[in-house]
Order: structure tokens, then sequence, then C-alpha cells
């Protein structure tokens, strides 16, 4: 059994919220409104505060907080409304894909309109909507959290750590529903044209693809760990420092005793200098980002090199993805050089942040046409095509 066409476009539609999440959550962070709201409030948080006695009460809490004392104590009411609408926007925004992915995949589980393979996945994704909900509370409450203001270049911001793990998990939330939308809608295809879908398989089949199916597999794992290392960039501020590309200072890299300082760890000469400065160091952190996003440029190009020597067994779908992750992945370095040259302007941040997504994307796109059938959909097209 195959899922219901509109299943697959619903998945695809989720895929889209999710990555307006994303990029939504980028503007909040980069307009320093992400600690605005101090307290979590799943059902009541959806009403904003209504009169000015409820607008006291919030901007009191904020007051009390490591950011308001610290940072912005000469911070006003109408400026105060600014920066939680824009945090009660995320939140928002956030129910909203809950609400609109939970339920209709319940009624479309219910209704029997998804195979079982289909029927696990949106279980699991359903269940990481909801984590999710956590992992943002709990990275909020690093900024709330006074405890670390005595470390090395720190002030009242989440943890970059637990800000890479909500990235992540909303990553891993557009990847899981974007690909299975991908997958319902190819399957439908394939059962609507038999005959084609069946040369399709022949070609996908070719021994010859094997190593490139590798590649690419590979290449969305680059991708996604090159998008996490500049959630630690964002965590830090890295982007502020060492304007200027390629270089940074006076050489490609900077020197030895800032990229591995021993003011980030208690061990100055075990491990933990090393992961330490990796993980926290700000000027090593952005220079782990460059190093990443040149090698993700490097390795999408050499897959679209690589797939025009297998033109003559690839299906022609596969050569115009690669292409378009080839063309994605330039616009992306040329956002992230942007962004670090005119020093982190909001608009070019943002657009970065996506442009992060589209990257991945594209990616999922490729591998997405060079996925193998199931064998049940293998079988059942096969069928089909011999009736024809």
């Amino acid at each position: 059994m195959n899922s219901s066409k509109g299943v697959g476009y619903w998945l695809i539609g989720s895929a889209g919220l999710v990555f307006g999440i994303v990029v939504v959550g980028g503007l909040t962070r980069l307009t320093e409104s992400g600690l605005s709201i101090t307290e979590w409030k799943p059902v009541t948080g959806t009403i904003p505060p209504l009169n000015e006695n409820d607008w006291q009460r919030e901007f009191d809490l904020y007051r009390a907080s490591p950011e308001f004392q610290l940072l912005n104590s000469n911070m006003t009411l109408d400026e105060f409304k600014f920066i939680y609408f824009m945090e009660w926007m995320h939140r928002i925004w956030g129910r909203a894909i809950g609400l609109t992915f939970v339920i209709p995949a319940a009624y479309f589980i219910v209704a029997k309109r998804t195979s079982v393979h289909t029927t696990g996945r949106l279980v699991l994704i359903s269940g990481l909507i909801g984590l999710q909900g956590f992992i943002g509370w709990w990275m909020v409450k690093s900024g709330l959290n006074q405890d670390f203001l005595h470390e090395p270049g720190a002030h009242p911001r989440v943890s970059q750590y637990r800000l890479a793990t909500h990235l992540g998990a909303a990553f891993l939330l557009y990847m899981a529903m974007f690909s299975t939308g991908l997958d319902i809608l190819r399957e439908h295809k394939w059962i609507k044209h038999p005959q084609t879908a069946m040369k399709e398989f022949a070609a996908l089949s070719n021994p010859a693809l094997r190593p490139f199916r590798r590649v690419v597999t590979a290449l969305t794992c680059l991708v996604f760990v090159t998008a996490m290392s500049g959630a630690f960039v964002a965590g830090l501020d890295a982007g502020l420092i060492y304007n200027s590309f390629p270089y940074m200072g006076e050489g490609l890299v900077p020197p030895k005793s800032e990229l591995f300082s021993p003011i980030y760890a208690k061990d100055a000469s075990g491990f933990e200098l090393f992961w330490k400065n990796m993980l926290e160091n700000p000027t090593t952190v952005q220079l782990n980002h460059r190093i990443l996003a040149v090698t993700t440029w490097s390795a999408i190009f050499a897959m679209h090199m690589y797939s025009l020597r297998l033109k003559p067994f690839i299906p022609r779908p596969v050569i115009k993805s690669g292409a378009h992750a080839m063309a994605f992945v330039t616009l992306q370095a040329a956002l992230g050089i942007s962004t670090l040259i005119y020093v982190v302007p909001t608009e070019l941040a943002a657009l970065h942040q996506a442009g992060s997504l589209a990257v991945l994307t594209s990616v999922l796109i490729l591998a997405s046409r060079m996925r193998l059938p199931r064998s049940t959909i293998k079988y059942l097209v096969s069928a089909l095509a011999q009736k024809k």
C-alpha cells in the first residue's frame, strides 16, 4: 500500500512551515528578542498582553532578567513590545506547526491514507515536534541563568550548545517532512507511469551509481554539520570578529595562541584545552565554520563534476539536481562572505540562515532522485507495467 498523494503535498507544506520558523527564529536571535518572554506557558502563552497592566507585568518580569539588568537597562516599554512580539510570533508559529501536523497526521492514519512505512515516520515526526517545544524552552532558560556570567566573555545569551540542539532538531524535522513528502509524490508518479518508472529503476540499479549514491549521502551529512557549526557562530556572536575574507587578520589562520587560548579551559595541558576552544572560543568557532563552508562548496562542486562523468548512466533529473545544488551553495557562500564583511547586518544574516536550508533542500532533492524504490513499490509498478 502506498500513501495518499494528498499526504505528500501536506508533508511538503509542513516542511515549508518549518523553513519559515527557522527564518523567524534567526530574526528573533538577530534582533535579540529571544529572552523577552521569561515564562513558558504552552496554552495561556498563546494570548499576548491585552492591556497596559498585562504589558507592565511582562515588562517587570523581563526587567528582573540578566539581559535587561546588564545590557538593556535603558529599554522603554515600547521598545520591549517589539522584542516581545518577535519572540511571541516565533512561539506561536511553533504551536501552529504542532497543530497543523499532529491533527492531520492522526486523521490520515485513522483514515488509512498512509502506508505502514509513512505511518511510522509520522509518529516519529510528531514526537520530535513535541520534544522541540521542550528544547526551545530549555534553550531560553540558559539565557535567563546567571550562573555562567563569570565565564570568559560571558554575557546574557542562550547557550550555543542548546541553540545548536534547537536548530538541529528543526533541521531534522524539515528533513523528515520534506524527504517523506518527496518519496510519496515520487511513488505516485511511478505508479501513474509504470513503464517509464521501470526504465528509471533499471538506471538507478546500475552498479556504477553505487559510489555516487554514497557520495550524496555523505554530502547531506556535511551540509547538516556545516549548518550546525553556523549555530555555534551565532550563539557566540563569532561573526562580529575577523570581518574579512579569506584572511583572518594577517593570515588565513589566526595565531595558535589565539585559537587555543588557556582561558577557555581549566586544564590547559589536556584534551579539555582542545575541545573547549573548538566549541567555546569565538575565533576558533569562526575558523571551523569557514573550513566547513569551503569544504561543503568544494564537495558539491566535485559531486557535480562527478555526476557529469556519469552522464551516460545517470537519470537526467539527477544531473539537474546536482546543478541546482551547485547554484544554491555558491549563492550561500556569497551570502556568508557578505554577512561577515558587513559585520552581520540583520537582513543578510537572515538570508544566510535561510540559505543553509535552501542548500540542504537541493541536496535532499538530489538524494531523493537517487534513492532506490521500496520493494513493495517496485513489485507494484512491475505488475502495472506488465498489464500495459
